[in-house]
């Protein structure tokens, strides 16, 4: 049975993939380049999938996984439903509704699919540098898996929801848009290494 802690990491960690997919059609300007509000959440799905594979292992990390593509696919259904439901006389916000909540199917399947191979990938990868490093080192396997994890995340969203959509979203435009939001996301994956000690000593308290 997993302990409270672990609980609550995967009540914000299914949290986070829903708001994430809810709010992240929002741009705003964040030091000086043009990104979604998701690209602040995204690396906390990772910092927290590398702090319970730390302390439980992959086996229950990849339960996380799996569970949160369950989480998103049921949030796209139903989202996809209701936005076709037509709405009570009473209501007058549809149109505001299917705008903000009618997302095209290719972005949807985008979305699954660059988490599932991204957090896949991360969790393989941080088992295997944790074997190469004979289970020291903690800051270089969070941070060398969730690189390349980003990456494909990163690029595997852009080019399945967006080549080719329109005519100006090119193969270049799409890889200097992906490479900006990239760099973001190693930004803030460096930036929170000390969270995932800090993390790993918390977990780590009930196991004592």
């Amino acid at each position: 049975m997993p302990s409270t802690k672990t609980l609550v990491l995967f009540a914000l960690f299914i949290a986070l993939l829903v708001a994430m997919n809810l709010t992240g059609v929002k741009i705003v300007r964040f030091l000086g380049a043009d990104v979604s509000v998701a690209i602040f959440m995204v690396p906390l799905t990772f910092l927290i999938t590398d702090i319970v594979e730390e302390v439980h292992g992959p086996k229950l990390t990849r339960q996380f996984v799996f569970s949160g593509i369950i989480a998103i696919v049921l949030v796209f259904v139903f989202t996809a439903i209701f936005v076709q439901v037509p709405p009570h006389e009473r209501f007058p916000y549809d149109e505001c509704y299917r705008a903000v909540f009618g997302n095209s199917m290719r972005i949807m399947i985008a979305s699954v699919v660059a988490f599932g191979l991204a957090q896949l990938h991360d969790v393989y990868a941080f088992e295997w540098w944790k074997k190469r490093t004979g289970g020291k080192w903690l800051w270089l396997r969070n941070n060398l898996s969730t690189m390349v994890s980003q990456l494909i995340d990163t690029f595997a969203f852009m080019f399945i929801a967006f080549y080719q959509a329109a005519p100006q979203y090119t193969a270049g435009f799409l890889i200097d848009l992906s490479l900006t939001y990239y760099l973001f996301k190693i930004a803030f994956a460096l930036l929170d290494t000390p969270l995932v000690y800090l993390g790993v000593y918390w977990l780590k308290k009930d196991l004592r």
